[in-house]
């Protein structure tokens, strides 16, 4: 058979080059074939590494052919023709097929790690951590990885050698602009392993960036996507979050207090009030049963101001729960009690006198409009 292939060799050598690589590419086929079935089937059980395998299954059945033929390529006689640019087609396309395969064995290994922490669930802290730092991490080692086999893409050429190594040996003021140019890439690349590490914002938290309120949708090798609560979407760079103060609302609990500010007047019965705040958290699935109270915190010549603090689960039931709550007071005092509304002493009083006999009722100086009741927002 060696001799048969030597004398083959020696006749006709292209043909018995191309014979073997198409020999070599069908069993690389079949073996990538035969072994990622039975590894699949071997960890069904270990759903990290399933993950992996799935991941990497296209990439790994463009990079064991192309191995298999650098290595027909590689046994070629070098005084073949076309062979020296065959052999260079064929590395580069290899270290292409590799750098897929490594970024999509890092995706896998990603994709595995989140699927075991579901973040449907009540508590979902620690998932939405492993989350964020499974993502972070793999966009920053998948752009290290396409980096790296780039590089080595570019060291193949001649002429890109000659370049870098004069590079070197001529340029600090190259390398200095460089460095510059380069510097927004690698410091939201460092800026992301720094979020990765110290959480200061994970995957759906509830943040407040510039005074808009929104939840983080993405975290990419770059940015942070937020998706407001009106749709829209705010991207902020990474490294913005390292270097300027922000709100994070759910950084260790979701849980939050929504204050509600509410204008009555002097008469207004607090008490009752205070019940009617009670009747209506207990009744409101937004409230999670820590806090109710209601407190007179200002008073001014016209009205009392009176704050409601309650609490919920999370800052969207928190926002519903003060809104009902605010709706809900106000009615009942509307209803009830409409003289403990805000209102203009001066005109009511002069009213009851009026309707008491004490006389008539003062009228406004010329010119000027009858005071009205009024509603203080």
């Amino acid at each position: 058979m060696a001799g048969a292939l030597a004398a083959l060799l020696q006749q006709d050598p292209w043909t018995a080059t191309a014979a073997l690589a198409l020999a070599a590419v069908l069993a690389a086929l079949v073996l990538h074939r035969v072994v990622g079935s039975l590894l699949r089937r071997a960890t069904r059980g270990a759903p990290i590494l399933n993950a992996m395998l799935l991941a990497t299954q296209q990439a790994g059945g463009a990079a064991l052919p192309l191995a298999a033929l650098q290595v027909v390529w590689g046994l070629a006689p070098d005084d073949l023709r076309w062979i020296g640019p065959l052999r260079h087609a064929n590395g580069l396309l290899l270290i292409a097929a590799v750098t897929w395969l490594a970024t999509a064995t890092i995706r896998g290994l990603s994709d595995g790690v989140i699927r075991q922490h579901p973040v449907d669930v009540e508590d979902n802290i620690d998932a939405r951590r492993i989350h964020t730092q499974a993502r972070v991490l793999a966009n920053s080692a998948g752009v290290v990885v396409v980096i790296a086999g780039s590089a080595m893409a570019l060291m193949t050429f001649p002429g890109a050698r000659q370049v870098g190594a004069s590079l070197l040996a001529s340029a600090g003021v190259l390398g200095l602009v460089a460095g510059l140019a380069a510097r927004p890439v690698f410091s939201n690349l460092i800026s992301g392993l720094q979020l990765a590490l110290a959480q200061p914002l994970r995957l759906d938290d509830v943040l407040i960036v510039q005074g808009e309120w929104g939840r983080v949708e993405e975290i990419t090798g770059t940015y942070v996507v937020m998706r407001l609560w009106d749709e829209r979407r705010l991207i902020v760079p990474l490294q913005w979050f390292i270097e300027n103060p922000f709100q994070n609302w759910t950084r260790s609990s979701a849980q939050i207090h929504q204050s509600v500010f509410l204008f009555v007047d002097f008469t207004a019965p607090l008490d009752l009030l205070r019940e009617e705040l009670q009747r209506v958290v207990q009744a409101a699935p937004e409230w999670d049963g820590r806090t109710a109270q209601l407190v007179v915190i200002d008073a001014s010549e016209r009205a009392l101001k009176l704050r409601v603090l309650v609490s919920a689960r999370a800052a969207g039931p928190a926002f519903d729960l003060g809104c009902k709550v605010r709706e809900a007071l106000y009615a009942r005092l509307v209803r009830d009690h409409p003289e403990a509304l805000p209102r203009n002493r001066q005109l009511n009083e002069a009213q009851a006198g009026a309707a008491e006999g004490a006389g008539p009722t003062p009228q406004p100086p010329p010119g000027d409009a009858p005071l009205k009741r009024r509603w203080w927002a």
